[in-house]
């Protein structure tokens, strides 16, 4: 569905009483409990999560948190920085040892995987898929801090697989996924209707070829589709393009016409109307109002 690179930020070993604020990174974060445990609690929430050796666990980003002995204590501020897998140490660094590292995706789709997802998707200890994501980690560390030939090639592929078990387990994890389309990635039919649609915006696609795609009738795709995702097949694509343009429009300065050929429209004026059905609002008054 989306490229995904790892980015290891290194570690904590702690002991003592300590807390540690990291701030919202805008991109997945994630964090292995390889000794001992502690608290995590996000931002803007009164109750933590205790963590345990063996968890695993993927925060969307949005939000930063508190990783601490106790909640009680006072936190200080740490940044994410690429530190290549070093350790630091905190007190006698007795109490907890986790190892913590951002997930960079593909820019143009990431925002939506990073709006789907909960704020954390936690994987017990005591989950199946627990101890091959412990194992995923600590060969991302492996690779990243290796003079090795091919270490760059393998991280990836190891951080793309990290990405995928963990998605798997959180979809395993929930008796009711919510309709979306992190639901439908569970959907062997689906799934490769969706990844056309994502892959290439500008594609002109419709009912048909998405069905062929889905091994499907063009009828029973669309009720399918609807009843799993939420919404019919070709208004879903029509929001995917229109959340690309927004985003576009927000952060750089590509020129209405080309940004309406790169999300499948013939025309500005096709572009301009759709837009400002979904969004209630012009392109150009998009940009203004985001920019200010």
């Amino acid at each position: 569905m989306t490229e995904a690179k790892s980015i290891v930020s290194g570690g904590v070993a702690a002991g003592g009483t300590w807390s540690l604020h990291i701030p919202a990174a805008g991109q997945l974060v994630f964090a292995a409990i390889l000794e001992g445990g502690c608290w995590l609690r996000l931002d803007g929430q009164k109750r933590g999560v205790r963590l345990e050796q063996g968890d695993v666990g993927l925060l969307a980003g949005r939000k930063g948190f508190v990783i601490c002995s106790s909640l009680k204590a006072r936190p200080t501020k740490l940044a994410l920085v690429d530190r290549w897998g070093e350790i630091t140490k905190i007190g006698d660094g007795s109490g907890c040892t986790w190892l913590a590292g951002r997930v960079a995706l593909e820019p143009s789709n990431a925002f939506l995987l990073t709006e789907a997802l909960p704020p954390l998707v936690l994987v017990r200890a005591s989950s199946p898929l627990a101890s091959s994501l412990r194992w995923l980690v600590e060969e991302l560390v492996a690779e990243q801090t290796s003079t090795l030939p091919g270490a760059s090639i393998a991280s990836a592929q190891l951080a793309q697989l990290f990405f995928v078990k963990i998605l798997r387990a959180h979809l395993a994890g929930s008796s009711v996924a919510p309709r979306g389309w992190l639901r439908a990635l569970g959907d062997d039919r689906l799934v490769h209707a969706l990844r056309a649609m994502h892959a290439d915006p500008s594609c002109n696609v419709g009912l048909g070829d998405l069905a062929k795609l889905a091994g499907m009738s063009r009828t029973r795709f669309a009720v399918h589709f609807k009843s799993v995702v939420g919404t019919a097949p070709l208004a879903y694509l029509t929001e995917w393009r229109m959340r690309i343009a927004q985003r576009a429009l927000r952060e750089d300065d590509t020129s209405i016409a080309e940004l309406a050929t790169s999300v499948g429209y013939t025309s500005e004026s096709a572009f301009s109307n759709a837009f400002k059905r979904v969004t209630g609002m012009a392109p150009r008054n998009y940009r203004s109002s985001a920019r200010r």
